[in-house]
């Protein structure tokens, strides 16, 4: 297990230990980005807290008084006047009144914030997933990133709901003091021992508390990571039998998971305490010598009903405060991993060129495109050089491994080369803005992903296409037989990730997909493999006898399909060995013939 610390984005994501001393410090600046982001609604909720804490205040003046001008003269002449009563329970009833309106707006407001505040941050991460490349998120565990954009935001603005309470608590306190002495700074001294006390209980707090809070935020990431991985391998763990090997992987971490937060709790059961205890000691500390001086005559009966009845309501105050110093560690964990992903770098970078209008198919070029994975000792593909003209189609041939699908994944730009450029229409693609690329262009890919979501949504994706246009992409894609024949035809669910219909039928729908939204380019990647050649052969034929408007490339295995091509490119370790006609290669390359007969004599 790595060390767990903070993850900085110029330290290639190595975890290095935080200083816990200065945990307090950043805690206290993420308050104060809570609040400049939200200042009026923190305002509200301050408003309500304020109000709470000068009542409380005055809570105990009223109960002062009352013991001094009603219940003492009660208890010495034996009488008390209907005036005084009235005005006693009055005093007491508008206090009340007035705490509870305090109490009302500080949480109402304070909940508000702090879920505009988890809500806009999990809508900040979302995007920043959906602006970093494809590479970065081929380096980042599904789980960690759902754990990023649900725990981590979550725990970074936890604090929120004590924080108004808190800030109310330190007006609170202030007020408190400035009376305390102005009613007897002998027990004012005597009480407020416990103020510094209870800053200090809480640095030492988060200096134990910080490490264990940020090891449990990384496990609860690696936990949903194993989650993610054991639900996304269902078909692969049952079919191999290998249920108990994930069931004793996900305990093992949780088991870890478990005994942190174990550790967390005692730190927490060791601290609540102490922090509870504080303001009652004081309360004990004042009445002990408190009666003394009543006793001595140094100080009114009212008076220390006045110091002890305010240290007590101001027990709650305190452990506000305690809650928000005790929630920062966590909070510093959540916002540490949140950030690693908002200042990730390498988004893909848009420029501003656009693409020429029209629906005819588009031009498509390469010039010494070379790209190579991280970690890879050699490029993928190396000094790619190609063009395609506008309405052509070819069909690039390869084996395993070289280089077939990161080319089509170039192409499209999901990821960028290292070297050379990718031009559409004699653009470079890297110059296009934003959505021109995608609007030209759509991959197919072998690998289909459906929706919990019926035919016709998958087919669409809440895009605004009639139902005669679905149903124009599902008759190319040769889906239209079996759409008929579903219980409510179009409008039928297709189960997660498409958990009803066949691997042949799900490439059907993600093939129209792609061709309802009619792209001038379309680039296939073994998109029918999962199809029998006669009906891969009819979509095929289809796509070409509809005079389909596009440029088209495929990646292909079949000799059927290969056969179907304008033209062929052979593709071998990254390189362009050969082009030219199906017959052609075959005659003058014996590694492309070697390659097809293969293919034919497995029955691909």
């Amino acid at each position: 297990m790595a060390v767990v610390g903070w993850r900085h984005p110029l330290l290639n994501g190595v975890a290095v230990p935080r200083p816990h001393d200065r945990v307090l410090r950043r805690g206290f600046q993420l308050i104060g980005q809570g609040i400049r982001t939200q200042p009026k609604i923190f305002a509200a909720a301050l408003f309500g807290s304020a109000l709470f804490g000068a009542m409380s205040v005055g809570s105990a003046y009223v109960m002062g008084a009352v013991t001094g001008r009603v219940i003492l003269p009660a208890f010495s002449e034996g009488r008390v006047t209907t005036g005084a009563l009235a005005v006693a329970a009055l005093a007491i009833i508008g206090v009340a009144i007035l705490k509870i309106v305090g109490i009302i707006g500080r949480r109402l407001f304070a909940g508000i914030m702090q879920y505009r505040l988890q809500a806009g941050y999990r809508r900040q991460v979302t995007r920043q997933y959906l602006r970093l490349p494809l590479s970065w998120h081929q380096q980042h565990p599904t789980g960690q990133l759902l754990s990023n954009a649900n725990s981590d935001v979550e725990a970074a603005w936890f604090f929120v709901a004590p924080l108004p309470f808190a800030c109310g608590a330190v007006l609170m306190l202030v007020i408190t003091i400035v009376a305390l002495f102005l009613t007897d700074p002998v027990l004012a001294i005597v009480g407020g021992v416990v103020i510094p006390l209870v800053f200090a209980v809480n640095i030492a707090y988060s200096r134990v508390m910080s490490p264990r809070i940020s090891r449990a935020q990384q496990l609860r990431a690696e936990v949903s990571e194993i989650a993610h991985e054991s639900f996304d391998a269902a078909l692969v763990v049952k079919t191999l039998g290998r249920e108990r090997h994930e069931i004793d992987r996900f305990a093992e971490r949780t088991a870890v998971l478990r005994d942190c937060l174990i550790s967390v709790g005692r730190v927490r059961g060791l601290f609540d305490p102490i922090m509870e205890s504080l303001p009652t000691l004081a309360t004990l500390a004042v009445l002990t010598i408190g009666v003394g001086r009543v006793a001595s005559g140094d100080t009114a009966t009212e008076d220390l009903v006045f110091i002890a009845y305010l240290f007590t309501v101001l027990a709650l105050p305190i452990r506000a405060l305690g809650w928000v110093l005790g929630e920062l560690p966590r909070a510093v964990a959540g916002n540490d991993r949140v950030t690693d992903v908002l200042t990730a770098t390498g988004e893909t970078p848009y420029g501003t060129q656009v693409l020429p209008g029209g629906d005819g198919p588009a031009d498509l070029a390469t010039k010494e495109v070379t790209f190579a994975y991280a970690g890879q000792p050699s490029p993928t593909l190396e000094r790619i050089t190609m063009d395609v003209p506008a309405g052509r189609s070819i069909a690039i041939v390869g084996p395993t491994g070289s280089g077939k699908s990161t080319l089509a994944n170039v192409l499209v730009r999901l990821v960028d080369p290292d070297n050379g450029k990718v031009l559409v229409d004699d653009i470079d693609v890297r110059s296009l803005g934003q959505g021109e690329l995608t609007r030209a262009a759509t991959l197919v890919t072998q690998t289909t992903f459906l929706f919990d979501d019926t035919v016709a949504g998958n087919v669409t994706l809440g895009a605004d296409y009639s139902t005669e246009s679905v149903w124009d992409a599902l008759r190319l894609a040769s889906a239209d037989e079996f759409v008929e024949a579903l219980p409510e035809g179009v409008d039928t669910q297709v189960g997660e990730r498409g958990a009803t219909l066949s691997g042949g039928q799900r490439q059907r729908i993600a093939l129209a997909r792609a061709l309802v939204r009619r792209p001038r380019l379309l680039l296939m990647d073994d998109a029918t493999s999962s199809v029998d050649p006669t009906v891969e052969a009819r979509i095929l034929s289809g796509l070409r006898s509809a005079g389909w408007p596009a440029t088209v490339v495929v990646i292909a295995y079949r000799k059927a399909t290969i056969t179907l091509a304008d033209e062929v490119v052979f593709l071998a370790d990254g390189q362009i060995m050969a082009r030219g006609s199906h017959e052609a290669l075959q005659r003058t390359e014996p590694g492309y013939a070697a390659l097809v007969q293969a293919y034919d004599a497995v029955g691909v």
